[in-house]
């Protein structure tokens, strides 16, 4: 699937995808606690999308790395669309 294809309420979804960009670390409040976040901004031939980094997720990926989200799921905020990972769903860095 490419990235330009991607529309809000669209779940699992698995992509191919280079990093381009992560934002900064915050720490949000959640119903799970205090938890660390960050945003990265991942790019394919098509088009570029946000995608929600949590905990342990944030330390595995870099800029220029190649990295599969398998059984994501598309949400819009702010009237952005955004790409976020589940727990049953993968995050792989494939090179770099």
């Amino acid at each position: 699937m490419k990235i330009s294809e991607l529309k809000p309420g669209v779940s699992n979804v698995s992509i191919s995808a280079k990093v381009i960009d992560i934002s900064e670390i915050r720490e949000v409040q959640t119903r799970y606690g205090r938890r660390n976040v960050a945003d990265a901004t991942l790019e394919d031939d098509s088009g570029q999308i946000s995608l929600t980094l949590w905990e342990d997720q944030i330390q595995k990926v870099s800029i220029g790395n190649i990295v599969n989200v398998i059984g994501g799921f598309v949400t819009s905020f702010r009237d952005k669309i955004q790409l976020g990972i589940p727990r049953s769903g993968k995050l792989e860095v494939v090179e770099g």
